[in-house]
């Protein structure tokens, strides 16, 4: 906020969420600051996703010096005896949170992807902190890592906040060909099905806000111009479902699933998904900022 105030910027905050138990008490000050924060009538935006685990490549983990240089420092690392037992032992002292909270995503190693580290350590019969620098140094570096150290409620109370957008914070999937080989986390799957249907149960924002930040919100906070809106001379960017049989299928240990109940997609006037099926039309173009 401070940057944003002296620099002129826009503010948009991603992503708004506290993670590690230790900082879930810190909300109720961010979201005071957020909500008096004065930028001279520019709109202080933020997204999130409707999920409390997080994903990044498991070597975060490492202490901070251990991080620096690159790939090939950080193995280098890694690989000499003296400094990963260095490293092992600050993770011993001071990890991260608990072990049971770390998923294994992406990774080469096909039998430990969805997997807790303390599995993947019982497999490897190590214990986590050695599995841990095992998969990170065998897979160098490229193993991805799920992390569960948000609260439910927080997340809940983020996502009601009126600036903030829904956003699944995933790349690009499929659950075929070779977007489907990796391990990802389920919101790239399942964040706007899961809103919706938490909207629909009345756990979250009624629909139309829930929609609204989906559509008109994030539009007006990256300034996409003619998008957002079911308007004439507008894009026509259309989503259609049945309230009935929304449901979302990913899940943490099988994410590759597409969920029930959208019907048609329609991007930039060409029908995307029909009747529930995938026409291979492809009407998505890149979007530039004003």
């Amino acid at each position: 906020i401070d940057i944003a105030e002296r620099s002129g910027a826009r503010l948009q905050i991603s992503h708004l969420k506290a993670s590690g138990k230790s900082n879930w008490g810190k909300l109720d000050g961010a979201l005071e600051r957020l909500r008096t924060g004065d930028l001279s009538g520019r709109p202080i935006g933020a997204d999130r996703y409707p999920y409390t685990a997080g994903c990044t490549d498991l070597d975060i983990v490492l202490p901070e010096w251990a991080s620096h240089g690159g790939r090939e420092v950080v193995l280098a690392r890694l690989r000499n005896p003296e400094t990963r037992k260095k490293i092992r032992t600050e993770l011993m002292d001071h990890p991260p949170g608990r072990w049971d909270n770390v998923m294994i995503g992406s990774t080469q190693f096909d039998g430990f992807k969805g997997k807790r580290l303390t599995e993947v350590a019982e497999s490897l019969d190590m214990d986590e902190v050695d599995a841990l620098l095992h998969l990170i140094d065998s897979d160098d570096l490229k193993t991805g890592g799920l992390f569960f150290g948000m609260s439910e409620k927080n997340m809940w109370r983020v996502l009601a906040e009126p600036y903030v957008s829904l956003g699944s914070d995933g790349s690009l999937r499929a659950p075929w060909g070779p977007l489907s080989h990796d391990h990802p986390h389920p919101r790239a799957y399942g964040s706007h099905t899961k809103f919706l249907r938490a909207a629909l149960d009345g756990q979250t924002v009624p629909l139309a806000g829930a929609i609204h930040k989906m559509t008109a919100l994030p539009a007006k906070q990256f300034g996409l111009k003619k998008r957002g809106l079911l308007k004439e001379g507008y894009f026509a960017d259309i989503a259609i479902f049945n309230p009935d049989d929304l449901k979302e299928n990913t899940t943490y240990a099988n994410p590759h699933q597409l969920s029930d109940g959208m019907r048609h997609v329609i991007v930039n006037g060409f029908h995307i998904l029909k009747d529930g099926k995938h026409t291979e039309n492809r009407g998505g173009k890149f979007l530039d900022h004003p």
